[in-house]
């Protein structure tokens, strides 16, 4: 199914890792991660050996390191969180620029910051060389529930239309005079939001009749062939195998 423009997240291009096949994709980033999070946290040379390898696959797929740090903001939380672990944390303690800190929170700290880096960034790396249905049809190729994959093939296919429901329901109020300003307006944005959920609903019926009148037995055509050749499984895999062959160093 269509997704009839482009996400986002997403930048087009056609370099080696944008015509890989996404369930390469896929199951490189995933195993990856899993390397990642088996790397033990003293390792400090195996991370930034892991850091150089996505360099070069940004590199590779030209991706501006400027566009990877900007949607890294989606790490903050666990920034943050890293941050407080030293401070609350318990057992022995170093003074650091005056500020007493556990050590093994500053671990922890670490261990959280740096895999969790890394595999935010390998993330970003995929959704920039990869549009989002496209991965979900990897995901599909994959053996993935296809009830689940096609459940958020189609959210992301109606988000766009819901959110832009949203925009005309919030017009139509505000050209009544409606303002939002105290709690006294919660009942009209529960009204609102009721009417959205029936008008979704009903359409969700509406597509799905539709579907069935069209031949639907359960599963979604794929007219755009994503096989993948022994070569391109061995392009998309090399990153985990280097980063598995690091791991094995690290040990």
């Amino acid at each position: 199914m269509g997704a009839g423009h482009h996400h986002q997240l997403y930048l087009p291009g056609d370099s080696l890792v944008h015509r890989l096949p996404p369930q390469c994709k896929l199951l490189a980033v995933f195993a990856f991660a899993i390397v990642v999070v088996a790397t033990p946290r003293e390792r400090f040379w195996a991370f930034a050996l892991y850091a150089v390898l996505l360099g070069l696959v940004a590199a590779v797929a030209r991706v501006p390191p400027a566009y990877v740090l900007r949607r890294m903001v989606i790490e903050t939380p666990f920034v943050l969180f890293a941050f407080l672990i030293p401070i609350v944390g318990m057992g022995e303690r170093i003074a650091v620029l005056g500020v007493s800190l556990s050590v093994p929170g500053l671990w922890a700290a670490w261990n959280i910051l740096a895999k969790a880096t890394l595999g935010v960034v390998a993330s970003i790396l995929l959704a920039a060389t990869t549009e989002p249905r496209v991965i979900l049809i990897g995901a599909q190729r994959l053996r993935l529930p296809s009830l689940l994959v096609q459940i958020a093939m189609f959210m992301l296919r109606y988000m766009d239309v819901i959110v832009e429901e949203m925009r005309r329901m919030r017009v139509a109020r505000e050209s009544r005079g409606f303002e939002a300003r105290n709690l006294r307006q919660v009942p009209v944005i529960a009204r609102s939001a009721g009417a959205l959920f029936i008008r979704s609903y009903e359409r969700g019926e509406r597509v799905h009749l539709a579907m069935l009148s069209r031949g639907y037995s359960g599963q979604m055509p794929i007219i755009q062939d994503f096989s993948a050749s022994a070569r391109q499984w061995g392009i998309a895999l090399a990153l985990p195998a280097v980063a598995l062959a690091v791991l094995g160093l690290s040990w």
